[in-house]
């Protein structure tokens, strides 16, 4: 099975994830909690990580992390595999502690990191480990942390979450009131809990449309295919959000190829216009008729076929179906 594609860059910004093996409570074992703890220390000396929020539960953990420098998968192996043989040599035992490679959700600085640091720091509330009065007893957060501002260890950061919680300040004041938000939110979480927080763990990245389409932009010129960029999206929901980015900039780029203003399509579903935008993506990728006919107004998935396939029988459409498409080829080598 392919190896999920991860795009790094410095100051990439992910919200990671992984469980224990068979979902198992590999962090309730004496010692495991604070060693994946200092092991997480250690690697954001070594690797020059920023987190912005972590939680470590018994049977998984959550990180909000910045790399300034691209490595998230060599700084996570290290860490992953650092604390996996700590693990087993004090437990002695053998095997493999996490359930397989760690889940990265690419997040867009700002609302959206800040977002995923109340997420993760509410998830012993969600979890019913404490009341959400008490989450800065949660040992195991970095929410215990950041209350200890004297103790606080300097690659933890907290701007970010503050300045999304209202504008709080780093103060024994801002931290009371960050208190009080993350306890409003805990009490909402029941009712508000797939509006607010529902996708924070799914899909492949967390942000505006415009941070996702840079994303797929990033991606394309690396070289990847839309097979290989699919791999990303975890769920169905993740995938078919990112195949329809994927479509978009394509559709763009053959309009603007084959000279067709995509706001002056016509009202008619079979509009030449629309069928022959229809004609070079169906050749070019595999686009699903559903979306050709929703995005240019098509009528029905089996119209689009229809319009595309009488379109192709007149003289001389499908050589000019294949020039574009060697074209649209060339422009995106």
């Amino acid at each position: 099975m392919a190896r999920k594609l991860r795009l790094e860059y410095p100051g990439a910004c992910y919200h990671v994830i992984n469980r224990g093996n068979y979902r198992q409570n590999v962090f309730e074992a004496k010692g495991a909690a604070e060693a994946f703890e200092q092991c997480l220390a250690e690697i954001c000396v070594r690797s020059a990580w920023v987190v912005h929020a972590y939680v470590i539960m018994r049977n998984h953990f959550h990180l909000a992390v910045e790399t300034p420098q691209a490595n998230l998968s060599e700084g996570m192996k290290w860490l992953q595999g650092t604390w996996a043989l700590r693990f087993n040599r004090f437990h002695g035992v053998g095997g493999r502690p996490f359930q397989g490679r760690y889940k990265a959700l690419h997040v867009e600085p700002g609302h959206a990191m800040g977002q995923v640091a109340h997420y993760i720091h509410l998830n012993p509330v969600r979890a019913k480990v404490v009341a959400g009065e008490k989450l800065g007893e949660f040992r195991w957060s970095s929410l215990w942390w950041f209350l200890r501002r004297k103790e606080r260890p300097d690659w933890l950061c907290a701007e970010t979450f503050l300045a999304e919680a209202g504008g709080l300040s780093d103060t024994p004041a801002g931290w009371r009131k960050y208190g009080e938000y993350l306890a409003v939110l805990a009490e909402t979480m029941p009712s508000k809990r797939e509006e607010r927080f529902g996708q924070m763990s799914r899909g492949w990245a967390l942000g505006t449309k415009e941070f996702k389409r840079e994303l797929v932009r990033q991606i394309t010129q690396r070289g990847a295919d839309l097979e290989q960029m699919a791999l990303l999206g975890d769920t169905q929901d993740g995938l078919r959000h990112l195949r329809e980015i994927c479509w978009e900039e394509r559709l763009q780029q053959v309009a603007k190829l084959v000279a067709i203003d995509l706001s002056k399509l016509g009202p008619r579903k079979s509009d030449p216009g629309k069928v022959q935008l229809a004609a070079v993506m169906k050749a070019a990728m595999p686009v699903s008729n559903g979306w050709l006919c929703e995005r240019l107004g098509m009528g029905t998935p089996a119209s689009v076929s229809q319009f595309v396939r009488r379109w192709l029988l007149e003289p001389g459409k499908q050589k000019l179906k294949t020039r574009w498409v060697a074209a649209l080829s060339k422009l995106n080598s």
